[in-house]
């Protein structure tokens, strides 16, 4: 694959060649990113390693490499830094593959590459000590900003639909209610973006996991339903519900969660899932009207689809669905925006 030369690549080619005196047989593509982020795949010494350019001053890879050491110390499989220069964005990073949990999950496979994803999340969640992680707290005042993205990017500009002062007060309410629920949880290290496309399939101790630079201390049900109601693959209710489960009871034996029976804990993992999902519905938009990112509108209805079902199983989210059936649907029902 041929890599359209740009004075970064050029830097960075420059870096592990000079820099770090490294004899590079090539350099290649890796993966794309939601952000300004990319990845490449350099090959020396017989082996292959992962080169990050997070272009200052709209990429910080500071966070990166804290939350990194953070997870490694829990015995999550992070990728190792090797070499870092904070300056000018680069990092080498060790290569886990090209296999992601969403390349690979079908029938056969799910139940053991979900077992190995919630075993990785308990030791996330049990081993990262919040208070002295330094990590930032998923507050209020975040929580809010995500739920925004909803409104402004996906309802007003990508639907241009507009509320009234009666759906303004409904969509208040529902925020109001979200965020509640998020923060009455108990806190612990949230990856905050755990799911089958950070999620990579490896030979030792699976799942390799990717994307954490924005890890936050907040709700404990956040990335487990990251995983179990993912934006990009879809599992019957019935399997959700046992994998969910399955981690409650873990959460209690590790004494996670003090005194919460499986209802409440029900109720805060499909609450924290619609806060994730609405937010997930705005940026996907976002994406594609402000980066030029069209892709990712293709995941907007399987996300919707998780936020109805919510809606139904909760009667005071009522009013909230029919302004969905009524005005939502309808219009991404055109298909002209998406």
């Amino acid at each position: 694959m041929t890599i359209q030369q740009d004075e970064r690549l050029d830097a960075l080619s420059v870096w592990l060649s000079e820099t770090l005196k490294l004899e590079v047989d090539a350099i290649e593509p890796a993966s794309g990113d939601a952000s300004f982020r990319r990845y490449f795949r350099t090959y020396f010494d017989g082996n292959s390693y992962i080169v990050m350019d997070a272009p200052p001053p709209k990429e910080n890879v500071r966070p990166f490499v804290r939350v990194a050491a953070l997870l490694r110390n829990a015995g999550v499989q992070a990728p190792e830094v090797i070499a870092v220069d904070e300056a000018r964005g680069f990092l080498l990073l060790t290569d886990f593959g090209t296999r992601s949990y969403l390349d690979c999950l079908n029938a056969g496979s799910v139940d053991r590459l979900y077992e190995d994803a919630l075993d990785a999340l308990m030791r996330l969640q049990q081993g990262v000590d919040i208070e002295v992680s330094g990590l930032p707290p998923y507050d209020e005042r975040l929580l809010g900003i995500e739920l925004d993205l909803f409104r402004e990017w996906f309802l007003d500009r990508l639907l241009g639909l507009t509320p009234d002062a009666g759906e303004a007060g409904l969509l208040d309410d529902l925020k109001r209610v979200l965020i509640d629920s998020a923060l009455e949880q108990p806190r612990v290290c949230v990856h905050r973006d755990y799911h089958s496309r950070n999620l990579m399939v490896i030979e030792c101790h699976n799942p390799g996991v990717l994307d954490f630079q924005d890890a936050v201390v907040g709700p404990v049900t956040y990335d487990l339903v990251s995983l179990l109601r993912d934006c990009y693959v879809s599992w019957p209710p019935s399997m959700v519900d046992v994998w969910m489960i399955d981690h409650y009871s873990s959460l209690c034996e590790n004494g996670l969660l003090d005194s919460v029976g499986p209802d409440k804990f029900r109720r805060w993992f499909d609450l924290m899932g619609m806060q994730r999902h609405l937010k997930a519905i705005g940026i996907f938009s976002r994406l594609k009207l402000r980066d030029g990112k069209p892709g990712y509108l293709k995941d907007i209805p399987r996300t919707m689809c998780y936020v109805i079902y919510v809606c139904k199983r909760y009667p005071e989210f009522t009013g909230f669905l029919r302004y969905l059936e009524y005005r939502v649907l309808p219009r991404m029902a055109l298909g002209e925006a998406l």
